[in-house]
């Protein structure tokens, strides 16, 4: 074999060496979370534009615990776990409902918040029960565990129409204009809109549906989310999750 064809040949394994040995080790330090970041109060921008809320904090926290970097990726929440699945993202964290449907997807954590689905109302409004959505127009974010609580109610066949939205601000803001008559959406961020805008909005009684926040990773990495569950538990033994919690909410919501 020629000189020249022996230098080519080792200056190419010396390359694949350095980029196999530089890509893995970034990959292993660094979580990237894909986030919704219009889902105030879990993770949102403030008004200097940076990402806060209860799952950032909690996100961060948990990171440290686990002695690696965190960085938040805003992504398509219709498109979350296909961006999970491609590797673009590692986890997906962000006000996330454990469903059966998205079980066959992706892995989960334990979970760590409760929540339901709840109709908004403007405060002026007639609607007072589910029931009296026949004939109206419903508004709710695509492909969120709000369209599924709906879809499951009996009242869906008797609803006008159903309008949807990339997040749940461009609902209410439709909802205020009168271009909504309600909004299914999740009750930790109602209750955040409501706490803002006092005399805008109003609950309705019922909820829809009762659900749970949990961790979405990828399917196959159970290292990751053994890593993550125990980083939780840490987290709620030594008390970073309740502070966290009472930060956002006024009150210890975690669970155990």
């Amino acid at each position: 074999m020629k000189k020249s064809a022996i230098l080519v040949l080792v200056l190419g394994m010396m390359l694949i060496a350095l980029a196999g040995c530089s890509g893995s080790g970034k990959d292993d330090n660094k979580l990237v979370i894909g986030i919704d970041d219009k889902f105030a109060p879990m993770g949102f921008r403030d008004d200097n534009n940076d990402l806060v809320g209860f799952d950032i904090d909690y996100a961060r926290a948990a990171a440290e615990k686990m002695g690696m970097e965190v960085s938040f990726q805003p992504i398509d929440w219709s498109s979350k776990e296909s961006e999970l699945n491609s590797g673009r993202i590692d986890l997906i964290w962000n006000g996330y409902t454990i469903t059966d449907e998205r079980k066959d997807k992706v892995l989960f954590t334990k979970p760590y918040l409760k929540n339901s689905q709840v109709v908004v109302t403007l405060a002026d409004s007639p609607i007072v029960a589910i029931s009296e959505l026949a004939g109206k127009v419903v508004g709710l974010q695509t492909l969120s565990s709000a369209a599924d609580a709906l879809d499951a109610n009996p009242i869906k066949a008797e609803i006008k129409e159903v309008s949807e939205f990339p997040d749940n601000v461009l609902a209410l803001s439709d909802l205020k204009t009168k271009r909504l008559d309600a909004v299914v959406i999740d009750e930790v961020v109602a209750r955040y809109y409501m706490s803002k805008e006092e005399g805008t909005f109003k609950l309705l009684d019922e909820s829809l549906a009762p659900e749970e926040y949990g961790i979405g990773v990828k399917k196959g990495n159970e290292e990751l989310l053994d890593k993550l569950q125990k980083a939780f538990n840490d987290l709620s033994q030594d008390g970073t999750a309740a502070q966290i919690s009472e930060k956002w909410f006024g009150e210890d919501k975690v669970l155990n």
